[in-house]
């Protein structure tokens, strides 16, 4: 696709459509916007979409077990290092789901005095509330912490 564009531009130079100059300048740009997409890209996906799979995958668990809390992991260790945004993203996600964790381990012993049933339900639609909300979030490039959670990675 880029060396249609850079055939185009030469074309458009050999034609007298536009100056050498001009010629020099959009060379660099299509080349400079090449590089910096590949730099940019997780398995063909924007930062934004990545971030919001990292989100989104959590809902796994729910036809797969445990796929929930190790897919999303897995997605924010392949690209920690490479991206910030997926870094902090990450982080929120793990966190999240470690004091999850916590928290229905807690309200499963409680069930045995009833009140475990109705935090249990709660966990349940929380975590559904918060998945598509930090989903959104970050497809829409902002970060959004999840209630509740307790910051074990910093």
């Amino acid at each position: 696709m880029k060396y249609d564009n850079l055939n185009e531009l030469n074309k458009l130079r050999k034609n007298g459509a536009i100056t050498e100059e001009e010629y020099q300048k959009e060379k660099e740009k299509i080349l400079n916007s090449s590089n910096s997409s590949l730099n940019n890209d997780f398995f063909g996906l924007g930062e934004n979409t990545y971030c919001m799979l990292i989100h989104l995958t959590q809902l796994c668990g729910f036809v797969f077990p445990y796929a929930g809390m190790a897919v999303p992991i897995i997605l924010w260790l392949i690209n920690k290092e490479k991206n910030a945004a997926v870094d902090t993203h990450g982080k929120n996600v793990t966190n999240w789901i470690i004091s999850l964790v916590i928290y229905s381990i807690i309200s499963g012993i409680l069930c045995l005095v009833i009140i475990g049933i109705p935090l249990l339900i709660a966990l349940f639609i929380c975590n559904i509330v918060f998945v598509i909300t930090g989903s959104i979030k970050a497809y829409n490039g902002e970060y959004w912490k999840y209630p509740l959670t307790i910051i074990f990675i910093k």
